[in-house]
């Protein structure tokens, strides 16, 4: 492609409303174009990413025995209501876009697929002896974020590659998913990245288990929390660890002690002379369940601990049942405002107890009247320790569960790993940070939605049982801007030369120069017709302008017929290094074919 014949406009400055490198790059290269909030343009120079990136998952899937098909974006709410996840998805998250036909009928646009595919297969499969069966799709996907930002990273309409899996039994499920750990690994490697699979939270996705592939970028919004030694990686929602040791207290007897404006941790410690790991915090939280109803959390927790908050929703969905509801819509904790609508008198904040009195909640039938009392295990271990007296400007000190404190029989693990931490696996193994894009994640499904939804199939014994399911997606536009995060410089984007738009460009630094312009046009065509994708920056403009062009875009190598033409030679410059060196012009071709090879090759 001739770059005067190209739509190409690349931008000095970066643009205003764009925070991440990235974001700043792809739109300053020209790569994409801001139609609206989230909503982006693909143009030709990105949508050749997006091509070679599908083509590496495509291929990755089908070496599984995968199939691919194409799904339906627009799909029936009464297939979410089915799974129990159209209140999930409109109220509690508030993601999936949802309108009414001239029928009246209610539809949504396709966040996911699991519904959709699990009717195809309750319609479709019967017998033990069609499974395991694996479908995918590359498909756009359409999510209303709150807020979207970073270009493609949290768009509100992106490429996805998802995939679903069915079998007999749980065996054969982990052995697809394992497939599809390997799969995903490959693809990230062949891209040319740098990541990590790391153990994650499943979310409204559900399941027992997932992985997460996370390309490391310190744009990333997530934190991943690993040993050195390999052997553990997390998401910092679902990773756990051996907390510092707590301090002996100081405290031996039991007394209520005056401690006026002490209403945070370190106010306390100053004003007793204690640790923070001698301290019992109660953090109060409030959850609303979908049908409606308000349940107050109170979760005490060591005092240098923080609460993980999914940690505590996923403990809280499973006491779901217990107020007639099945899932979470929203979980804070309250403000003053909030509090005013449900406290009957005023809350002694800061010196709260863990045994703070239910008389608190007004009487109201859309409000649970008892408190639900969590406690975390790091502050199950203390003895003598330091709480809140349920009266502003006191606490307790000398205290001890069971003598002066009922412990909750909620004794859960809600507490936000972090670096410096011990590994559960070795504790001589500390728990490292690392900022993460999350391009990938796995699900091991199990039968939430074929037991939800009727799909079913018979065994060798004539018996009717549910579908196991698994369930994998890839970001694909997600994957090709984490790259640029991953990879770039003060001048611009420099692309891995597995996924790069184009593998070469030749820069003519005179148009007016009739031996600079054949011996580019005799290279651009050779190239090309050796299967070097290559681009050709024939454009009236000044050598300067080129040169920052051709960095600004990241194209792998830059070829330059310029003044080492006089000597046979052109210039060649590897993007990623700045390596310059002279080439003989005959030797061009394949001296790049070998380097493209070599680039591709290490990340197979």
């Amino acid at each position: 492609m001739r770059l005067s014949q190209m739509l190409f406009v690349t931008l000095r400055d970066d643009p205003a409303d764009a925070e991440i490198p990235s974001h700043k790059l792809l739109l300053r290269a020209g790569y994409i174009r801001r139609i609206g909030s989230g909503i982006y343009a693909y143009l030709p120079l990105m949508w050749r990413v997006l091509q070679k990136v599908s083509q590496i998952v495509r291929q990755e899937m089908n070496a599984t025995g995968a199939q691919e098909c194409l799904l339906p974006q627009l799909q029936p709410a009464d297939l979410w209501k089915e799974s129990g996840r159209w209140d999930t998805y409109t109220k509690a998250e508030g993601i999936m876009f949802s309108l009414i036909d001239r029928r009246e009928q209610q539809l949504g646009l396709g966040p996911t697929h699991e519904e959709v595919i699990t009717a195809i297969a309750r319609d479709m499969i019967r017998s033990y002896r069609q499974l395991p069966l694996h479908l995918y799709q590359l498909q756009t996907k359409f999510r209303d974020e709150i807020r979207p930002r970073f270009g493609l990273m949290r768009g509100r309409e992106f490429i996805m590659k998802d995939g679903y899996s069915f079998h007999v039994d749980e065996a054969s499920l982990k052995e697809t998913y394992q497939d599809m750990y390997q799969a995903y690994s490959n693809m990230l490697r062949r891209s040319g990245l740098a990541f990590r699979a790391v153990e994650a939270d499943s979310g409204a996705i559900g399941g027992s288990g997932s992985t997460e592939f996370m390309v490391l970028a310190e744009a990333g919004e997530d934190e991943v929390l690993f040993t050195e030694d390999g052997k553990y990686a997390a998401n910092v929602e679902k990773a756990v660890s051996l907390p510092a040791d707590a301090e002996p207290s100081r405290f031996t007897t039991y007394e209520k002690r005056d401690t006026p404006g002490t209403e945070t941790i370190d106010k306390l410690c100053q004003f007793l002379k204690c640790s923070p790991t001698q301290l019992v915090k109660n953090v109060l939280y409030q959850t609303v369940y979908d049908n409606g109803i308000t349940v107050l959390v109170l979760v005490s927790i060591r005092g240098d601990q923080e609460v993980n908050e999914v940690k505590l929703q996923n403990e809280l969905t499973k006491l779901a049942s217990n107020y007639g509801a099945k899932t979470i819509i929203a979980l804070d904790v309250p403000n003053v405002e909030t509090q005013q609508t449900w406290a009957a008198k005023s809350l002694p904040l800061g010196y709260i107890a863990p045994d703070i009195a239910d008389e608190y909640i007004t009487a109201n039938k859309q409000i649970h009247p008892k408190f639900v009392r969590l406690a975390d295990k790091t502050a199950v271990e203390l003895k003598n320790f330091v709480t809140g007296a349920n009266e502003t400007g006191y606490h307790v000190v000398g205290a001890n569960w069971s003598a002066q404190f009922q412990l909750s029989e909620n004794v859960v693990d809600v507490r936000k790993a972090r670096s410096g931490d011990r590994a559960l696996h070795n504790p001589e193994q500390t728990l490292q940070s690392a900022r993460g894009i999350e391009v990938g994640h796995i699900f091991q499904l199990g039968t939430k939605y074929s037991l939800s939804m009727g799909a079913s199939y018979t065994n060798e014994q004539g018996e009717e049982k549910p579908l196991f399911m698994g369930c994998y997606g890839v970001g694909v536009s997600r994957l090709a801007q984490s790259a640029v995060e991953q990879s770039y410089d003060k001048d611009g984007i420099i692309w891995p030369v597995a996924i790069a738009p184009y593998h070469a460009i030749v820069t003519i630094p005179n148009i007016n120069d009739a031996q600079q312009v054949e011996i580019a046009e005799k290279l651009y065509t050779e190239l090309n017709q050796a299967g070097i994708e290559t681009l050709l920056d024939d454009r009236d403009e000044r050598a300067g302008v080129k040169f920052k062009d051709a960095d600004l875009i990241g194209i792998p190598y830059r070829i330059v017929t310029g003044r080492a033409i006089a000597n046979g030679k052109v210039e060649v410059v590897e993007r990623a290094t700045r390596k310059s060196q002279e080439i003989v012009i005959d030797e061009v071709k394949s001296t790049l074919k070998q380097s493209i090879a070599a680039a591709i090759e290490v990340k197979n």
